[in-house]
């Protein structure tokens, strides 16, 4: 088989604690087989750049890194991908912020890694790139005259074209996608919002999975990821997990949990879902002392201003509601700022009657997975989730609900406290074959089953003109 070259912004290393993501779980597993190579960023910093890989070998797993810039980490990391696409892609065009600096800084990393990676680069390699930090990537590599076989996947969404157009050079960006031959979103949602930019912004057809623009046509296709199913309800049934299990469930006093674990991020609804969960305390004050929201929300970006104001947002707003409700023996949110590996967080999502997974606007939400494949099949919990994560396309057995109607959330975890054995096993087990058909591996080979049958079009020598 032809060999796999996977970059990303950053590049993630096997590690005997088993406690990495699914998605470097199933890349490593297809680095393997294919004898692959993982390209990125080593999160290092150095005084000058100068173009030096680090080479690694784990677990079968090999790895190629470079250090960057403070000026490349300012103005391509925490600059236009975090100030300037992050946002406008979670649908916060108010928090989105333009700079040429940043740009400048977004292109001149990505030339970076075309430059550092191109050598590494055979003829017959498949590369596939990852993300919103390296979207001009591909077209930089058929600068330098590469014509493998390359893809590229969106983790996040991608934004309706009346607010992508906000973005300066925006038809200059998405011209470089058209140097992939296959582009992949998590869902049929940000798939037909990106063919309407095409047709309308860029004058381009679409045909089924093909989406022509001039002489270029690439397959755009809606492939969900999923996690690693069995791997995680073995997580859920391991000592650790169990140990967690018994530890949270004699803290808690027999009461019921809530749980929400999400990335300390304003696109994930936890200001929304510590205002609906104290609207429920106030409309429901029977279930006072009764029951517990435990929000784990592990800090990240501490760079960016808009990251340490939703953390200062989460710490006045939890502390006034535990300040209302709270009395000596029961505190209604435990809020808790940091992380837990694979196997503990297992038990606490079994611990937990509902998860709660509200995000404003999610590309996937792979959390939401994780509580279902955690559950006990004899007694699972009840998932409420945000209609607007691309995981509701799926799981559409949830409680589906709009994270921004403090009510509507009440409802919703009123309803979910209430319901019934045999109405939450018949849920949960819809729910449950979703996520055991459409795991992460289903991901991996439907998206690389595509890239490797396509037969590739002549690749454009440089991007098209900027019209945006």
């Amino acid at each position: 088989m032809s060999r796999l070259i996977v970059i990303s912004n950053r590049v993630s290393r096997p590690n005997k604690s088993g406690n990495q993501g699914g998605l470097a779980v199933a890349l490593a597993q297809a680095l393997r087989e294919s004898r692959g190579i993982w390209f990125g960023w080593s999160g290092e910093v150095t005084d000058n750049f100068t173009g030096h890989i680090g080479f690694a070998e784990d677990q079968g797993v090999k790895t190629a890194t470079i250090d960057l810039e403070e000026q490349d980490v300012d103005e391509y990391y925490n600059g236009y991908a975090n100030k300037t696409l992050w946002p406008l892609f979670h649908f916060r065009i108010d928090l989105a912020e333009y700079a040429r600096d940043f740009e400048g800084g977004y292109n001149r990393v990505n030339k970076r890694f075309a430059e550092t990676a191109s050598p590494l680069i055979e003829p017959d390699d498949v590369i596939w790139v990852h993300d919103y930090h390296l979207i001009p990537l591909g077209q930089m590599l058929r600068d330098r005259g590469l014509k493998n076989r390359m893809g590229f996947f969106l983790h996040i969404p991608w934004p309706p074209t009346r607010l992508l157009v906000s973005l300066p050079h925006h038809s200059k960006l998405v011209s470089t996608l058209f140097a992939y031959d296959v582009v992949g979103f998590h869902t049929e949602e940000w798939l037909e919002s990106f063919r309407h930019y095409v047709e309308r912004e860029m004058g381009g057809t679409v045909d089924g999975d093909n989406v022509t623009v001039g002489d270029r046509t690439i397959q755009a296709i809606a492939c969900p990821i999923g996690i690693n199913a069995q791997d995680f309800k073995d997580a859920a049934e391991s000592d650790t997990a169990q140990a967690m299990y018994a530890k949270v469930r004699a803290s808690l006093q027999d009461r019921p949990l809530i749980v929400g674990v999400d990335r300390l991020d304003y696109s994930k609804g936890l200001e929304e879902r510590f205002t609906g969960y104290a609207r429920f305390l106030k409309d429901h004050p029977e279930h006072h002392r009764k029951v517990v929201l435990t929000q784990i929300a592990p800090p990240s970006r501490g760079d960016v201003e808009s990251y340490q104001q939703i953390r200062a947002t989460l710490d006045a707003l939890a502390g006034r509601i535990n300040g209302e409700y709270s009395d000596v023996d029961w505190t209604p949110i435990r809020y808790v700022n940091q992380g837990y590996p694979r196997d503990e967080l297992a038990g606490i999502y079994r611990a937990a009657k509902i998860g709660l997974v509200t995000p404003l606007r999610d590309g996937m939400n792979l959390v939401a997975k994780e509580y279902v494949a955690a559950q006990d099949p004899k007694d699972p919990g009840v998932l409420i989730l945000s209609r607007f994560a691309g995981a509701a396309m799926q799981l559409k057995d949830a409680l589906l609900i709009n994270p921004y109607s403090p009510e509507e959330m009440s409802d919703s975890i009123l309803r979910a406290l209430a319901m019934p054995l045999d109405e939450r096993q018949r849920r949960w087990r819809a729910m449950m074959d979703s996520v055991e058909t459409q795991d992460i591996r289903w991901w991996r080979e439907a998206f690389t089953s595509r890239l490797t049958a396509v037969d590739r079009a002549e690749a454009p020598t440089e991007a098209e003109p900027a019209a945006g």
